[in-house]
């Protein structure tokens, strides 16, 4: 009897508690609402802006759309004959071949830091995370001397090389590759024989992966929108990516007009690729990035 009452008497408790909804805090989801439309007011003013035409965009209210969008596509496309298109292929090419080649040196230095044990690793981490807190204007004006020595400033590699070499993508790939790399699955590789080489390109990226697309997008936004190294780097404008090209028409001094709908309209159609990109990549992104060493 008294066995059967305290069953049925904690069955119920153990019921409630598993269909008890979480608490959710007003306060919390306040705050994020608050800072969602902070991070996207700028996005609407940039798309609303984009449909005025020169005199609408001063002389009308702030958030009031227009009918010129597409009329301000095609004056930023016949500007000195598609040199628009020239950029932002520039831009791709920048960040397209800079993050690549960045998430590659990333995922095997990173792989190097977590599994292997060799003399001055404490030292050489400890430096890495000293260049994440160093920021890049500091090493900008080294960079263009040390190019400008090689003959290397004013081409493509001026801006590609010191894009390679990302102390925060190394720090991610090591925490990735430490915590979704099993030691176990290694040694039983070495035990078959395979060589670290092997081990790396068919077993760590496989497992990293999740995390190496969010060392790959970091980066590649980060090339997209950089501004002082190819300001610094560049001086002819069939180099420029986007954000030094629009720049330029922002700024084109006293002998022409700024173009100031051509550079939000720029603006617009300069985020559009990494949206893309974002919306495709995400599906690769887990939270659990042990998953896939689990499921192996």
């Amino acid at each position: 009897m008294t066995i059967t009452a305290s069953r049925s008497t904690v069955k119920p408790s153990v019921q409630t508690a598993v269909r008890r909804p979480s608490n959710h805090s007003p306060v919390a989801t306040g705050l994020l609402l608050i800072g969602a439309v902070y991070c996207l007011l700028p996005v609407a003013w940039v798309v609303i802006a984009s449909s005025k035409s020169g005199a609408e965009l001063f002389s009308t209210f702030t958030f009031s759309p227009s009918t010129h969008l597409f009329d301000n596509i095609a004056d930023l496309a016949a500007y000195r004959g598609g040199l628009f298109w020239r950029w932002m292929a520039n831009t791709a090419l920048y960040a397209g071949v800079g993050g690549l080649l960045s998430t590659t040196v990333s995922a095997a230095a990173g792989y190097g830091l977590a599994k292997y044990t060799f003399i001055g690793k404490q030292a050489t981490f400890n430096v890495l995370l000293a260049g994440v807190l160093v920021p890049s204007v500091v090493l900008a004006v080294p960079q263009y001397l040390l190019l400008a020595k090689l003959g290397l400033t004013n081409t493509y590699w001026a801006v590609l090389l010191p894009s390679i070499i990302s102390p925060y993508g190394i720090y991610l790939a090591r925490i990735y590759a430490a915590a979704a790399v099993p030691d176990d699955l290694v040694e039983a590789a070495r035990t078959d024989g395979a060589g670290d080489f092997l081990i790396f390109r068919s077993i760590a990226v496989p497992l990293m992966a999740p995390g190496l697309v969010t060392v790959f997008l970091f980066q590649f936004v980060a090339i997209w929108n950089n501004f002082l190294l190819p300001y610094i780097m560049l001086g002819n404008d069939h180099l420029f990516p986007l954000t030094v090209g629009l720049s330029g028409l922002l700024n084109q001094g006293a002998s022409q007009p700024s173009l100031y709908t051509s550079v939000v309209t720029g603006s617009l159609l300069s985020i559009i690729p990494l949206l893309a990109l974002f919306l495709t990549l995400q599906r690769y992104w887990k939270v659990d990035l042990a998953a896939g060493a689990v499921k192996s």
